[in-house]
């Protein structure tokens, strides 16, 4: 492999090769590295250190112009700059965090948990009850079905319905869910008009849910507008959806490939906080953020230009030799384990709680069920380098 062979933007790799060879290829030889692509191309940072010191200065590295590669459909900028809290910078990231952190409150987690316990406890039962399934259809999208369902005052239909949307969106570039060129835009418009729906029919019918604490808030004194209120129930529905249900497969399949670690979790319950944060260190589902450079700066001695785009891969980052002891395994006993899962500073994720809740709540029922499973067959990636997803797991109840 040269570095000059590495294309970050070919989802062949993230389907049918190995990215994280690639990245640990990068991180010894070319830590900072220039992608080029058809808008231009990028940075791609692969070390921890870089990476963690980049997400903490956004003075220098803007959220601003985007965080995913390419911006919004026919425009290089995102067209959620400054109302979106993933596309903002202080102070209006810290104003509007303060709006959207009300959905993340005791009550809301307490209301959460129920909820995701109960759709998690069903789902386990119907497999259990058939000695097996695709643990990535029949499993792992009742996680943030439960979350929906008690955070948006969804109906269990309308909680899959989103679901289903946000796949369509996030796995625009998949053949299994791509309807055509406009993929994208077209899942994005659908899941507009259902979250606008919701919102007027929360106006006159108010609920303990997200959407009516949004339209009750106030940012300076004005109300959120409509395209706040929109753009940022998008944000925690599909930063929700698309991130949990991939992490319980890749947490899944971890403890088939690592069965010695399977039986130190399942024999010990005390191991099982550690157990979920190795879980996300391992699997690091969101890849990768993009930030816009804001002044002329130096990586490593590399100049990068004012208005470059680096792209962050946090995948990388939580396999970095240098921070992490035997990186490349999986122990449900590491610690200390700071990975950066959820990303570091202002931009921490926002749903870092509710996810390692469903994560919890999960790996919790399997232990106390004694439920273990094996792959029986195999593993289909999603077509995307954002998202590192599983869209099959056929697996067997041991």
């Amino acid at each position: 492999m040269t570095a000059g062979l590495v294309d970050l933007t070919d989802t062949d790799l993230f389907v049918h090769g190995d990215p994280h060879a690639v990245w640990a290829y990068l991180r010894a030889n070319e830590p900072v590295h220039w992608n080029p692509s058809p808008d231009g191309g990028f940075w791609s940072l692969t070390r921890y250190a870089d990476i963690h010191d980049v997400y903490v200065d956004p003075g220098t590295f803007s959220s601003e112009q985007g965080t995913v590669m390419g911006g919004s459909f026919g425009s290089a900028q995102d067209s959620a700059t400054g109302q979106m809290l993933i596309c903002a910078d202080p102070p209006e990231h810290r104003l509007l965090r303060q709006q959207v952190k009300q959905g993340f409150a005791n009550s809301m987690l307490a209301l959460i948990g129920e909820s995701v316990r109960l759709y998690a406890d069903r789902a386990l039962s119907r497999i259990v009850a058939d000695g097996g399934g695709d643990f990535a259809v029949d499993v792992a999208p009742e996680l943030p079905a439960g979350v929906l369902a008690a955070m948006f005052g969804l109906s269990a239909e309308d909680a899959h319905y989103l679901l289903a949307l946000t796949r369509n969106m996030i796995g625009s570039e998949d053949g299994e869910y791509n309807d055509g060129d406009l993929a994208l835009v077209t899942a994005q418009v659908e899941i507009f008009d259902f979250l606008a729906e919701l919102a007027d029919s929360r106006k006159d019918r108010p609920g303990h849910d997200l959407v009516t604490m949004l339209l009750n808030s106030c940012i300076n004194g004005y109300p959120m507008s409509d395209a706040q209120i929109l753009y940022n129930c998008l944000n925690v529905v599909v930063g929700g959806n698309e991130t949990t249900p991939y992490t319980a497969c890749a947490g899944v399949a971890a403890f088939a490939e690592f069965p010695g670690e399977a039986d130190r979790f399942y024999a010990s319950p005390e191991v099982l906080p550690t157990a979920v944060d190795e879980i996300l260190r391992w699997t690091s589902t969101n890849a990768y953020v993009q930030r816009t450079a804001t002044r002329d700066v130096v990586i490593r001695g590399v100049p990068i230009a004012a208005g470059s785009k680096l792209t962050l891969w946090n995948a990388s980052a939580n396999r970095d030799e240098e921070v992490f002891d035997r990186a490349d395994r999986f122990d449900v006993t590491r610690t200390p384990n700071h990975h950066i899962a959820f990303g570091v500073g202002n931009h921490r994720c926002i749903g870092q709680t509710v996810a390692r809740q469903e994560v919890t709540i999960l790996f919790d029922l399997l232990r106390e069920r004694g439920i273990r499973f094996e792959l029986d067959g195999p593993i289909e990636r999603l077509r995307s380098n954002f998202m590192l997803g599983t869209k099959h797991m056929p697996v067997r109840v041991v």
